[in-house]
């Protein structure tokens, strides 16, 4: 018997693997729009058509509309039942090991030409009379100057109480993520914040960092690796070093940014951080003693001084989702795109015409709108503000500058994110560029 008004979020566990196996028995095959994967047994399969057939044979309705959208609200539901969802891979084009992870990474070694070569006995090597090193850069850090919430306010397109909202946030966690789409002010916030809590913008006390996917623990904490002269050392990563600068000014606060926190693996990059980053587990009281330290070396412990503030990209379709267990330990703020009056009133005061303006703002926001309504992508994959911050100095060029973000930044951005839809993402296009 069929069950009305059933509530999607009510389905469980067993009836998502009854789906999983129907699916495996048919052959799933992946659609080239979706951007998250269910991952299950070494195999992937679209979270939206799992849901879908679940939802269908739990009411017992085979025609059934599965009635959440993609992406947030039906991974949610799935996530919830302890199911993993993560960001799409790629695959090989038409073949027959689509869906199977492991099978399509032998593969993909194979394809790329990437597969393993015997080790070749080890040349000696004469010694070189210099040791190589990297070339030294003569530069000096910019002067510490006064910084206030004024003047933030007047760089930032963020309204006071979003702005304060943000430093209660760390100062409560001592650790914040700012994510959002891609140009929507993340870094650029981040470091303000730290400023603001300095009282200046005082770089001596703020370290940036970037993670990508060849990041590690040993570059981030601790490990081997070569020096000047080629012979494997252990040495200390960013955060140590930042650790004990901050441990040594226990008064001042000390702020380590990190963008694109989530293009790392952070289970491995952050090891026993993932302890000591609650705000009471800090100080040494809580030190732990690192994987590669001798057992005689002092103990290591993230100073109560020391803030972390993360960004992360919602968008970027190569991205896994964030471990909960690391999730837990930071605050969040959403950053969305800010096309209304505070970006007008900057472009005017710029001299940027009144035409522009208004045409960019328009053209973006119902871009956004329509970003936002397609159930393949969503919020997370909107356009930025930030494209935008810097018009010419010229007004009569700001029609042309305009016009090149358009076509050279924005439109790409489309063939992209309807890659299986090219006469939606043409339609889109012309729909901007109009004049």
């Amino acid at each position: 018997m069929p069950i009305p008004d059933f509530d999607p979020t009510q389905l469980t566990r067993e009836q998502v693997l009854r789906a999983l196996r129907q699916m495996d028995r048919e052959g799933p095959r992946m659609p080239l729009s979706t951007v998250y994967d269910l991952v299950y047994r070494g195999r992937r399969y679209a979270p939206r058509a799992v849901a879908k057939l679940a939802y269908q044979l739990a009411i017992g309705q085979p025609d059934a509309a599965w009635p959440l959208p993609a992406g947030a609200a039906t991974n949610r539901v799935l996530e919830q039942l302890d199911f993993t969802i993560a960001t799409k891979r790629p695959t090989l084009a038409n073949s027959p090991l689509d869906g199977d992870v492991a099978a399509q990474e032998a593969m993909q070694a194979l394809y790329t030409g990437r597969e393993t070569v015997p080790k070749q006995p080890k040349q000696a090597v004469k010694p070189e009379a210099d040791a190589v090193s990297e070339p030294a850069f003569a530069y000096s850090m910019p002067p510490s100057q006064p910084y206030q919430r004024a003047q933030a306010l007047q760089e930032l397109f963020i309204s006071e109480a979003r702005l304060g909202a943000a430093l209660s946030a760390l100062r409560r966690r001592h650790n914040l993520i700012l994510q959002g789409p891609p140009g929507t002010g993340k870094t650029f916030l981040a470091r303000r914040l730290a400023w603001l809590e300095l009282g200046a913008t005082d770089a001596a006390r703020v370290e940036l960092v970037q993670f990508h996917p060849s990041y590690s623990y040993e570059d981030f904490v601790q490990g081997f690796r070569p020096d000047a002269q080629g012979t494997f050392r252990l040495q200390d990563g960013v955060l140590l070093d930042f650790c004990r600068r901050a441990a040594q000014e226990p008064e001042h606060p000390y702020f380590l940014l990190i963008d694109e926190l989530n293009r790392g693996n952070l289970s491995r990059i952050f090891g026993e951080l993932l302890l000591l980053l609650e705000a009471d587990k800090r100080g040494p009281a809580h030190a732990v003693r690192l994987p590669y330290a001798p057992a005689d070396a002092p103990r290591f412990f993230v100073p109560e001084n020391v803030f972390f503030i993360g960004t992360m990209n919602l968008a970027d379709r190569s991205l896994a989702p964030l471990d909960y267990a690391l999730r837990r330990r930071f605050a969040f703020v959403e950053m969305t795109p800010e096309f209304g009056p505070p970006l007008q009133e900057y472009l005017t005061e710029k001299g940027v015409p009144a035409a522009v303006v208004k045409r960019l703002t328009q053209r973006l926001t119902d871009l956004n709108q329509t970003i936002t309504d397609d159930p393949d992508l969503g919020a997370n994959f909107q356009v930025g503000h930030s494209y935008f911050c810097a018009p010419p100095a010229a007004p009569a060029a700001a029609e042309e500058w305009l016009t090149l973000i358009l076509e050279q930044e924005i439109a790409p951005l489309l063939d992209e994110y309807w890659l299986d839809q090219p006469a939606r993402a043409t339609a889109q296009k012309k729909k901007l560029l109009a004049r």
